[in-house]
């Protein structure tokens, strides 16, 4: 079984807003100041697994150039571009019918585009561990990450019974992102995984799963599946496409299926959902800031993050647990206390 894999890059990351805009969202800007993009990242970090010609990026129209941009050696089929933001479900179901069209066997990891994985070796050890389950089994397998801290930015998998020698469990539930006491209670328990949104699976599973669970989504999918590889795709998945019910994958196939494995994993992960969260994940200066930028100069300043673009010199002074953010034309300056309002400040 040859191994595919699918990322989804069709988000905004309006929470890191002025650094990520709808012009040019998160996924395609290098986050962490290593010289690529978090989409760059997401590419290497899987090219052990198999060749480019299996990789897949599901994205905006209006991205598809920022893609073959940053990826140049990636085949333009390679590239899915969606008419209408549908959610997850239909973004999976198109990568995953056209995989089949081609590839009746293919084992394929479907995965975000805009996390951020520390320990390399560790990943590409879990993953192959899953494919290698997958590719023998009927099943679907969530990677879930042992949570360090009672989050609530994160839904959570919940795991019951060890399959075997395996290192997978069973999966019991996906529980919606808790308030704090329910985090804790997950931490303290220890059963609940954070959910990273990847999964595995064998490209029949995923087709007869949606197929039972979402037959409407299905019956679009045949239907666009007719023109895939030819001239008239782009024509045909504008008008179908947008058909689709706007919905995720968890609540379309995931919360319903009974064939869900987790495999826990401790790989340094994190879905950079906010400017706090990237704080924790860059490095800190003695007072706890951390810096991206060419100049950027700190005088009295503790647990900041500053963030700029560019050849210019920043100075901050006297700020405690803030953002400094700019883009272009854009500065924001908000308390990381408040981050939260940055979705409204965007819009």
């Amino acid at each position: 079984m040859e191994t595919h894999v699918v990322i989804m890059a069709g988000g905004i990351g309006s929470r890191f807003w002025p650094m990520s805009t709808q012009e040019y969202p998160k996924q395609f800007i290098d986050v962490v100041g290593c010289g690529k993009s978090l989409l760059q990242l997401t590419v290497e970090r899987f090219s052990t697994l198999c060749p480019i010609t299996n990789f897949w990026v599901v994205t905006s129209e209006k991205y598809v150039d920022i893609v073959k941009e940053q990826l140049p050696e990636l085949s333009e089929d390679n590239i899915l571009a969606e008419p209408f933001p549908r959610n997850t479900a239909p973004c999976i179901a198109y990568a995953c019918w056209k995989i089949k069209k081609l590839h009746t066997l293919a084992n394929i990891v479907v995965t975000p585009s805009d996390a951020l994985v520390v320990d390399i070796v560790e990943f590409q050890r879990v993953i192959s561990t899953a494919l290698e389950f997958t590719a023998l089994n009927n099943s679907i397998v969530t990677i879930g990450i042992q949570p360090n801290r009672p989050e609530t930015g994160y839904g959570y998998i919940y795991a019951v019974q060890k399959i075997g020698n395996t290192e997978l469990y069973r999966v019991e539930a996906f529980r919606e992102k808790p308030d704090l006491n329910t985090a804790k209670y997950y931490l303290q328990v220890g059963n609940y995984f954070w959910n990273a949104g990847i999964f595995v699976w064998n490209v029949n599973t995923i087709d007869e799963a949606i197929r039972r669970y979402a037959p409407s989504l299905s019956e679009i999918m045949d239907e666009m599946s007719l023109d895939f590889f030819t001239e008239i795709e782009k024509a045909t998945v504008s008008k179908l496409f947008p058909k689709c019910d706007k919905v995720s994958i968890d609540y379309a196939v995931m919360e319903k299926a009974e064939n869900i494995y987790t495999l826990p994993a401790m790989f340094g992960w994190s879905d950079l959902g906010s400017w706090g969260a990237l704080r924790m994940l860059l490095p800190q200066d003695g007072d706890g800031n951390a810096c991206i930028g060419d100049d950027v100069r700190m005088y009295n300043c503790q647990n900041c993050i500053v963030h700029t673009q560019g050849e210019k010199q920043v100075v901050v002074e006297g700020l405690n647990d803030y953002i400094i953010a700019e883009n272009k034309n854009c500065l924001l300056v908000c308390s990381l206390k408040e981050e939260q309002k940055i979705k409204e400040f965007a819009n």
